[in-house]
Parts: structure tokens; sequence; C-alpha cells
């Protein structure tokens, strides 16, 4: 079957994706189709077609045609899933390319582009204590400002998989400030995207590549969203094509955690208050994956406290209790230890990078 024709078609069906999988399950390749059809613009997507074999061929550029064994099984179960994907990197989707059952866990996290760096924190907590329990995990997510690009740093931070889906083609990255996590993520995962070259990075096209990150995935976690926004457009993807759903909650006030406590108030979405959750729901850890991530936790802790003294040990018990941690009066009470000792080596321990202060007097353990 001839590529060109492949991506001929699927230049012609752009946003027609569901239609043109139809035309294949009714005349059975890309070649019937094209043969039997009479579209506009035939002639100019050959010879884009044209322009693109010769890009695939110079930068190595993998493809992936929805009727291949190799195009990612996941999308298959989305009914307006691209005809054709172009992918750059070492991307692994998890089929079994003798016909057996698929492996390894993907995990879609998506949010706000403004994030606040509570929820870009979170996300690398969430992303590092992943990979310690969960065999084979691939992070999926876009790239932007944010909460995408706090997951990428984070599963490259963790030596794990990361795959991302851009809103145009692979002659560019957008935004530019991040090429250095694309061209990282290249060694282990990869760009993976339906746009061919000269597709510029539109508005439209970051809500339709959202179906991608959303079918990509077994799960989807929303970290942080307001009332509106693009991972909200994600969000309702993955309820359409039936995939978990997880949401971050936030303070009521905060505008920034809108969009995520309605997902929850609605119960499109499960609260997501810790990785452990979210493997227990998912049933992703094994035994011994499970008993090396609790000895590992173990010996992080005993290291750690190795070098505290008695009083610092106390309050870090104390702070470890709550993730979102504690007010200096409630170290106070329960450690019994004096709010002027209390507050002298929660000082020591920030500068230890161990603690962190928040506002209205809240610290929060960091390790």
């Amino acid at each position: 079957m001839s590529l060109k024709t492949q991506i001929a078609l699927s230049i012609v069906f752009h946003r027609q994706s569901i239609r043109a999988v139809e035309l294949c399950e009714r005349f059975g390749n890309a070649e019937e189709v094209w043969r039997h059809i009479d579209e506009p613009g035939m002639r100019d997507a050959e010879a884009q077609a044209e322009r693109e074999l010769e890009f695939i061929h110079k930068h190595k550029i993998a493809t992936f045609w929805h009727q291949d064994a190799h195009y990612p099984f996941r999308l298959l179960q989305c009914p307006d899933r691209p005809l054709l994907l172009y992918g750059k990197g070492n991307i692994q989707v998890g089929n079994d390319p003798d016909g057996g059952a698929p492996s390894g866990h993907f995990l879609s996290i998506v949010g706000t582009r403004s994030a606040t760096d509570r929820g870009k924190e979170w996300t690398r907590n969430l992303v590092l204590e992943l990979a310690q329990q969960v065999p084979n995990l691939t992070i999926v997510s876009g790239l932007a400002y944010g909460i995408d690009i706090a997951a990428h740093r984070a599963a490259l931070e963790a030596g794990i998989p990361t795959i991302i889906i851009p809103a145009h083609g692979l002659d560019r990255i957008y935004p530019y400030q991040h090429r250095s996590v694309a061209v990282a993520a290249l060694e282990n995962g990869g760009l993976l995207t339906e746009y061919p070259t000269g597709t510029n990075p539109d508005r439209w096209n970051f809500l339709e590549r959202d179906r991608i990150i959303a079918g990509m995935a077994d799960a989807v976690v929303v970290s942080e969203s307001r009332f509106k926004g693009g991972s909200l457009t994600t969000a309702k993807m993955a309820i359409e094509y039936n995939r978990a759903l997880f949401a971050c909650p936030g303070r009521p006030t905060d505008p920034l955690a809108e969009g995520c406590n309605n997902l929850i108030r609605r119960q499109q979405a499960q609260l997501l208050a810790s990785a452990k959750q979210l493997v227990d729901e998912m049933q992703w850890a094994d035994e011994e994956t499970t008993q090396k991530a609790e000895t590992a936790r173990q010996l992080e802790i005993a290291n750690l406290f190795a070098d505290l003294s008695d009083t610092q040990r106390a309050i870090m018990d104390a702070l470890h209790k709550k993730e979102d941690g504690q007010h200096i009066n409630e170290v106070v009470l329960e450690t019994g230890l004096p709010y002027p000792l209390v507050s002298a080596e929660l000082l020591m321990l920030e500068m230890q990078n161990l603690v962190k202060s928040l506002p209205g007097g809240v610290v929060r353990a960091l390790r």
C-alpha cells in the first residue's frame, strides 16, 4: 500500500475522520478509497503528500496508518481517530507485534497553562511516585506551559517514557521554549501528531489534538483547570471514550481549581488525592513493584531522618500526617513543642529543602 496515498487521503479528509474511517472499512484500504472518491483538493493533496514523503525519509519519521498492526491500539477504540499519525523518537505504543495482549500503562496528564507552583509540584510528585509504583508507565501530554510541561519534565526526571502530542507538524516545536524537553523525550518516547509539515499551531488544532491525548490513555488526570479550558476538552473526550478520569481538588475559592472541582462535583471525575489511590483504582501495581517502592520509600525516610535532630524528626513526623501540609499551630499541638522552637526548626528544615512554607502559616513536607 502506498504511503503517499495514505498521506494524501489523510489530507483530503482532515477533520472528517469518522467518514474517512468508514470509507476505509468499506473499500478495504487507502488505494481503493482513492480510486472511488472524487473530493475537492485531491490534486493538491497529492502534491503535498509528495513533499511530505521527502520530509519523512530525510528526518526518519515513523508513520502509523490506522489499519496497520502497529497503530496505537487504544486509539482504535475511538471512532474519530486520525487516519495517519507521524512519530519522531523512540515511541512505543504498547502494541504486541505478534498480536498478543498489549502491554504497558498510559496516563495522560493535562491542566491549565497558568498553573500554580502547587499544581506543578503536585503533578511532579504524582509522576515521580507513580514511576516507582507502576511498571511500564508512559506519560502523555501536550508540551504546553503549566501542567503539561511539568508532567513531561517529571517523566524525564523519573526515567520513564513520555509522549508529546503537538498541535502542529514535526517541522517545528511549539512553544519553542520547550524544545529541550522535546529533544530529551526523543530518547525515551517522542512526538506523535496527525498534522503534516507546514501546519501552524492554530487554536483549533489544540482542541482537535486533545482527542489524541485522551484516546492514547488508559486514564486521564486533570491537575489544575479553570472553569473553561483546553484540559476540560480532553476530560470531555476521556468521558466519551470511556477512559478513567481523575481530577485534583482545590480550594473552593481558587479559580484555577474551579474546573477540577466541577468535574468532581458533577461526578464526572474521581477525586484524586494520591498516586497510590490512582494505582489502586487502575489496578496497575504488582506485588513485586509495590514492595520495591515501599522499601525504597522507607530507606529514603531512614536516610533523611538520620541527619535530623530529635526535634526535627518530631516535626517531620507531624507534617507527614497530612499531604497538603499543616498550620504551624497544628504542628505545635501535634509535637507538644514550644512555638518559638518549632518556628526556628522549620526555618532550618526549609533551608535544607525538606519543607516549604505556604501562605497562611501552612507548612508542607517536601520529602
